[in-house]
């Protein structure tokens, strides 16, 4: 590196007494020129007393969420280059070094720690099942560059940092940074990094279906916002397919009476049908709109400088 970056240590916690000490320690080895900064999330027990006692500046956001606190943090902290981890020393300190190297040497915006396991108990079935579920439904939405959409270890530049709008409360904030990047097709990479179990005293906090929902609501409120000339067209496809299985044995009486026997089943009809060209206009409308949304995104980024103001 021809510059020494200001680097940022980001560990949102809730209730990680058992193991954010040696999250802590391990960045402390690993990055000794970064600030390490841990995010209480309300915890219950005493995350934040041993993570001040190892070194660790720690702070606290009261709105119950990992999104909220990413939100938190991305607004408050100021710095060149952001480590973001989870603070159940899942993930491999050691990796650091080689994933803040490939943004600075590539002049990346994201690079992904995508999870390597190395042991079954790591990785729950349901968790990797749903993984793999979800990522493939980005990928076909929104571009196929990542293979582990809803990792917790990520390297971003100050630039996307400061240019992400941060609007998820919970663990969907994965996705919505995966998407953030993949709209704006910002330079990204991704890079296999160790994957462990939790230690025995830390229990998960995900919870596989109602999170795996609610990540699956984020994906398609995306989707209708970010694509909503797909999406709308895929609404009209299925109203308009809807009107004409309603309209054949009103249109076969019709054809062999000259009457029209079923009058509600043919307004019915009608109604879908007219509901499906409204649907197909609004996503003509909307497209328009998303494109005028995405090129002031792309420029604010723009606007924001590589490296923080000094004295800032």
């Amino acid at each position: 590196m021809s510059w020494t970056p200001q680097i940022a240590v980001l560990v949102p916690c809730l209730n990680e007494e058992a193991a954010v000490p040696r999250v802590v320690a391990d960045f402390r080895k690993h990055l000794p020129q970064a600030l390490i900064f841990v995010y209480d999330n309300g915890s219950t027990d005493r995350t934040a007393e041993v993570a001040r006692q190892a070194g660790a500046i720690v702070r606290c956001e009261p709105l119950k969420g990992k999104g909220n606190v990413v939100r938190r943090m991305f607004a408050d902290i100021e710095a060149d280059i952001y480590v973001l981890v989870d603070g159940d020393d899942t993930y491999d300190a050691a990796s650091a070094p080689a994933l803040i190297r490939r943004l600075v040497d590539n002049s990346l915006d994201m690079v992904n720690g995508a999870r390597e396991e190395k042991s079954e108990a790591a990785y729950r079935r349901g968790h990797r099942f749903g993984n793999r579920l979800l990522t493939g439904l980005v990928a076909k939405l929104f571009g196929e560059r990542m293979t582990d959409m809803l990792s917790g270890y990520r390297v971003f530049s100050r630039r996307f940092v400061k240019s992400f709008p941060a609007l998820a409360s919970g663990f969907e904030t994965e996705t919505e940074l995966t998407v953030h990047a993949l709209e704006l097709r910002l330079p990204i990479a991704e890079v296999m990094t160790p994957y462990r179990e939790r230690p025995p005293a830390s229990s998960s906090k995900l919870r596989t279906i109602p999170d795996g929902i609610r990540i699956m609501r984020l994906i398609m409120r995306l989707v209708r916002e970010e694509r909503p000339l797909e999406f709308f067209s895929a609404m009209a496809a299925l109203l308009a397919l809807t009107s004409v299985i309603l309209a054949i044995p009103v249109v076969a009486d019709y054809l062999r009476t000259g009457q029209v026997p079923r009058l509600p089943t043919a307004v019915l009809s009608t109604g879908l049908m007219l509901l499906s060209f409204l649907s197909l206009v609004c996503g003509l409308i909307l497209s328009t709109v998303t494109r005028g949304r995405t090129e002031a995104k792309r420029l604010h980024y723009l606007s924001i400088p590589l490296r923080k103001r000094t004295g800032g």
